[in-house]
This record gives structure tokens, C-alpha cells and sequence, in this order.
């Protein structure tokens, strides 16, 4: 049944950091990579809507931040190319209507906290223009738009170049991502949007006292905008035992999101931690997370184990229509009425 379902629905799947594996070999090898690697996990995990985040790691912060955002956001554009017959670059919800339209994967960029452009507000356009719809403002600390989670302690709102930044992406029609935002700026972005918000990829604070999850009353400001809290995957952000790491977990997330937000307003944003690390890591050395057991998600550790995520929810019982709305219902809707 959960199979059939799974086939059935459209999926999307908010944040996936794959860029960062693909945009790691040369140039020349980026479809073919994508086309090799990646292509066939979407496929067997029936993703439909994959956004890619654009993620610029410590080592190019801050000289090389805008060289490689453009080199990501340009990566991109070329597997998309290079794989037309299967995946679209998608600027509205008409793109991606016509994408699935035509049984390909719809790909949608993000920004994950913008440090390529640090304050200047005036380059959103330049980077809408180039497909971004979606955006952060913080990762884990202080950016010059505001602070993140990690930040909490400091209790700052967005700056002023901050607001700018949420105004003009209204304007625009580029998402406004309040994951990874620090408590006090997410209170502040709920203060002042006018639009849907999202976030890509948090889980609830009730069920995991984190500073990176959200608490009900933040949730519940995303779906008082319209907007769509989508849980992520991150095992460190789902539960601080070990023993409870599962698709089950997940279902609990949801389940919760669902009675604070609402059932229109909660997704999936499964941030594959583990494997895209592997992706990057030279063999000579290793990730700070290697010895990490919370990242450590079996069977869960890519998009090829979506449908289990179904699964779980099929046996908790939850109805048909409502599955469909979680696994990618209500992305696809903000998307296509507030997107572009």
C-alpha cells in the first residue's frame, strides 16, 4: 500500500545539500556526476521536487564566498542542462507544473545564509535573475543580515540590512527560509512578513530540545503566514538517544508538526548529512562528524530511502490525503502560488 502511495504522490524534498558533492568535481564531470550519482536516488526514491541549496562551506568564507556561490548556482544550471531529458531548473509553479508534467524531477535553488553577498541587499535581483527562489539569511552564526540559531544567546533581531533583505525578497517572489535562524530573528521575520514563510529543514522543539528546532509557537507563526514547516532528516536534530533514530522519529515530528500547524502546512527537508560529507571528504582525511553516531541514519542515509519515510507514516494511520499533502502537497502549493 505504502508503495503504491509513494508512486502516487508528488514528493519534494525542501533541502538536499547535493550541490556540494556534485560542485566538488571538476567542471567537466558535473552533469555526468549528477547523472551517475545522484540521478538514479531521486529516481528510486520517487522525488519529484528536489530544491538544491547553495552552501558555501568555512574554507571560501569570506574572500571566495561570491566566486563560489556563482560556481554552484552555475553547476546547477549545467546538470540541469546536460540531464534536460530528466530534471528542469524551475523559476515558477508553472515550471514545475510543466516539469512533472513531463515526468522530470523539478530542481528549485536556494541560498543556505547568502554570504556570497554579504550586506549589499542590491544583489537579491542579480541572484533571482540567475534562478534563486529561495533563501536564508544565517547558518549557524552572525552574518551582517542577522544571527543564527547557535546565536541565540545574544537575543538579536534581523539588522537593518536584514529587513531590507526579507522586503525585497517579497518583492521579488523568492521564499523567505527561516531554518537555521536564531529565535529572536525568526520572532522578528514573523513580526514583519507579508508573505508565506518556510523552513526548509527543522524539526519540532517540543520533541527535541535543540537550538536549531522550532517551538510550537513558531511553527505556528510559519502557518498563521500560509507557509510550510518540513521536517529534516538530521538524526542530532530528531532525538538525543541514539536508540530512538528511525523513520518512526520522523513520524513523530510530523505527527506534532501536524497538531500545532496544521495538516496544510508541514513537508520534508531531509538534509542528507552523512552521505554528502562522504561526497566531499578527501579519502586522505576525515569530517569532524565522522565519529558521530547522530548522524548515522540506516537505511535513511540518502534519497533512494524516501518511501520509507511513507511507510511510517502509513503505519501510523494516518489518512491517505494527508500523506500526500506532507510528502510534498503543500510544498508544491506554496511554491506554485508564492514562488517567482
Amino acid at each position: 500500500m505504502s508503495a503504491d502511495l509513494h508512486r502516487r504522490a508528488v514528493v519534494a524534498d525542501a533541502h538536499n545539500d547535493l550541490l556540494m558533492a556534485v560542485t566538488a568535481r571538476p567542471p567537466q564531470r558535473w552533469g555526468s556526476f549528477f547523472r551517475e550519482r545522484w540521478l538514479p536516488q531521486l529516481r528510486e526514491g520517487g522525488i519529484d521536487i528536489q530544491v538544491l541549496p547553495v552552501f558555501v562551506d568555512d574554507q571560501y568564507r569570506p574572500e571566495g564566498a561570491l566566486r563560489q556561490t556563482l560556481r554552484m548556482i552555475e553547476c546547477a544550471h549545467t546538470l540541469a542542462e546536460a540531464n534536460a531529458d530528466q530534471v528542469a531548473l524551475c523559476l515558477d509553479g508553472a515550471g514545475i507544473d510543466a516539469a512533472l508534467a513531463e515526468g522530470k524531477v523539478a530542481l528549485v535553488l536556494a541560498l543556505e545564509s547568502a554570504p556570497g553577498i554579504d550586506a549589499s541587499v542590491e544583489l537579491l535581483p542579480t541572484l533571482f535573475r540567475l534562478g534563486v527562489r529561495i533563501a536564508s539569511l544565517a547558518h549557524w552564526g552572525r552574518t551582517p543580515f542577522a544571527d543564527g540559531s547557535r546565536e541565540d544567546a545574544t537575543g538579536s533581531r534581523l539588522t537593518a540590512p536584514g529587513v531590507q533583505a526579507l522586503r525585497e525578497m517579497e518583492r521579488l517572489g523568492m521564499l523567505f527560509d527561516i531554518s537555521h535562524l536564531g529565535a529572536s530573528g525568526v520572532a522578528h521575520v514573523l513580526e514583519l512578513a507579508t508573505r508565506p514563510l518556510i523552513a526548509t529543514h527543522s524539526c519540532a522543539r517540543a520533541l527535541r530540545e535543540h537550538h536549531r528546532n522550532l517551538t510550537d509557537e513558531q511553527i505556528r507563526g510559519v502557518a498563521a503566514t500560509g507557509g510550510v514547516v518540513c521536517v529534516t532528516f538530521v538524526p542530532d536534530f530528531l532525538t538525543d538517544d541514539q536508540a530512538k533514530v528511525g523513520t518512526d522519529r520522523i513520524a513523530d515530528h510530523i505527527e506534532h508538526l501536524v497538531a500545532v500547524a496544521g495538516i496544510d502546512h508541514v513537508g520534508l527537508g531531509s538534509d542528507f548529512v552523512r552521505e554528502v560529507m562522504a561526497e566531499v571528504t578527501p579519502p586522505c582525511c576525515e569530517s569532524p562528524d565522522d565519529e558521530d553516531p547522530m548522524f548515522d541514519f540506516p537505511g535513511l542515509e540518502g534519497p533512494a530511502g524516501m518511501p520509507l519515510v511513507t511507510e511510517a507514516l502509513v503505519r501510523r494511520g494516518l489518512p491517505e490525503p494527508d500523506i500526500l499533502k506532507i510528502l510534498g502537497g503543500n510544498t508544491r502549493r506554496l511554491m506554485s502560488e508564492h514562488m517567482g
